[in-house]
């Protein structure tokens, strides 16, 4: 997203939490051989987020907590294309039953300008040990492997 005059460039917690400022609230890894690992890292996020829940996961609800993955280049979003068509066959089965929903609403975007978490937000559960999280291992492994 591009920042302008309503998406202000790296937006406090609080404008971000109001779901006007036009972010998302995202992890940002970086692989040191993303062809080799890519794929894998999708998998592993659909294994712990549910994507059937548009602008929602679990208690949080806004524009702000939309499922979203980000690409660097058309490769990466044929494997994303390719990994929730995958999903949505398995979810079409009924045999696995992880998430909300059965249609996955993950919202496939060209990477921009990254803004980490201000620091109150860096390791947020190390921090508050009993703080709440929507986010858990919904599945041991990857159904199709």
């Amino acid at each position: 997203m591009s920042p302008d005059k309503n998406h202000p460039k790296n937006p406090s917690y609080r404008q971000v939490c109001t779901g006007a400022s036009g972010h998302v609230e995202v992890l940002h890894v970086e692989l040191n051989d993303p062809v080799a690992h890519f794929e894998e890292l999708v998998k592993f996020f659909f294994l712990f987020h549910d994507p059937t829940t548009a602008d929602r996961q679990g208690n949080d609800v806004g524009t702000q907590y939309s499922s979203a993955i980000f690409v660097q280049d058309e490769e990466q979003r044929k494997v994303v294309n390719k990994v929730i068509g995958d999903l949505e066959s398995i979810l079409d089965t009924g045999k696995v039953k992880p998430y909300h929903g059965k249609k996955v609403t993950t919202g496939i975007h060209e990477a921009t300008e990254f803004y980490p978490a201000h620091q109150e937000h860096q390791e947020y559960l190390m921090k508050n040990p009993n703080g709440y999280c929507n986010h858990y291992m919904r599945m041991k492994e990857w159904p199709l492997n």
